[in-house]
């Protein structure tokens, strides 16, 4: 099938129009949507955006609800979106491998679906009514250890040792940053660069502080930490300064560009970030599951650019997630 309305905005004024011109849902909708944990930051900014853009709409109701990070909620809440007759359901994963099986139940159904922020298993299968609206997670962990392994290079480093903090291990998005990142170790360029640590934070925190307070107890040399997020890299900036490492002796990288990691930056304390539009993935997520409804054919994949971040550029994301 030719999927004729391209997601793929670019960046976030593109992504407002992009879902301007989507926004012609005919009669009223009802949409289910599934966030896999309100807790997290940068997923508030995405359910956010969801939120906002279906309060410009007439006749658009959303029903949200928290995942809690368990995917056997999530299915029961796909089944209850499925029993009260909504017209499309807009998923954002806890498990990325467990997807197939809401899939399965959505196209049983007859209703459209669109996975936002995640990437399904499945996603080059996918049934004609679902789709998927995020970022390609092939440039994100590579965008973030290209700029490391330049950085280290600047200061004339030679043989650097690196630590990374995995997300979710179930989740699609964390084994792709963890990989571009070895991708980019694995050429001539950044070949110096050695991952001494690997171990998931789970996107949390206060995860990542306690992981990189045990590197430091275990006495761990590294020259930098790639974290698969901002929220574990906040975590590792903490616990640097709570065990009084001076920040400019460690290069400290991560993922999102949230507001707290942006604040970071300006502190001197985080050296990079890698923008993701969680508000365009919301809102292009809500628009694409409205189109599905309205019999609209709409791109299987509709990626939103990810954007590098550094102290040089970094105004132009302090007000955007």
């Amino acid at each position: 099938m030719n999927r004729k309305i391209l997601l793929a905005a670019g960046a976030v004024a593109v992504t407002a129009g992009l879902v301007g011109a989507m926004s012609q849902a005919s009669g009223s909708k009802t949409v289910g949507v599934l966030v896999r944990d309100f807790d997290d930051n940068f997923l508030t900014v995405m359910r956010n955006g969801l939120t906002d853009y279906a309060a410009t709409l007439d006749g658009v109701e959303v029903q949200v609800v928290d995942g809690e990070n368990d995917v056997g909620k999530q299915l029961s809440q796909i089944e209850n979106f499925i029993a009260a007759g909504v017209d499309a359901i807009v998923v954002n994963p806890a498990d990325t491998s467990a997807t197939d099986a809401m899939t399965a139940k959505a196209a049983e159904a007859g209703i459209p679906m669109v996975y936002i922020n995640l990437e399904p298993i499945s996603i080059d299968t996918l049934p004609a009514n679902q789709a998927f609206v995020g970022s390609n997670e092939v440039d994100s962990g590579t965008l973030q250890a290209m700029e490391v392994c330049r950085l280290l290079k600047e200061q004339g480093v030679t043989e650097a040792k690196v630590l990374v903090l995995m997300g979710r291990l179930s989740n699609q998005a964390a084994v792709m940053r963890t990989k571009d990142v070895h991708d980019v170790i694995a050429t001539p360029e950044c070949s110096f660069m050695e991952v001494v640590e690997e171990q998931t934070g789970n996107w949390q925190r206060q995860q990542g502080a306690d992981l990189m307070t045990n590197w430091i107890t275990a006495g761990v040399e590294f020259d930098a930490v790639l974290a698969n997020n901002d929220e574990m890299a906040i975590g590792a900036i903490q616990a640097l300064k709570a065990a009084g490492v001076p920040m400019d002796e460690v290069i400290i990288a991560g993922i999102d560009a949230t507001q707290d990691a942006l604040a970071a930056m300006q502190d001197g304390d985080l050296d990079v970030t890698v923008f993701q539009d969680a508000a365009g993935q919301g809102a292009g997520g809500l628009a694409a599951a409205l189109a599905l409804a309205d019999g609209k054919e709409v791109e299987r994949k509709g990626y939103i650019p990810f954007q590098l971040v550094t102290p040089a550029n970094m105004e132009a994301y302090l007000t955007v997630n």
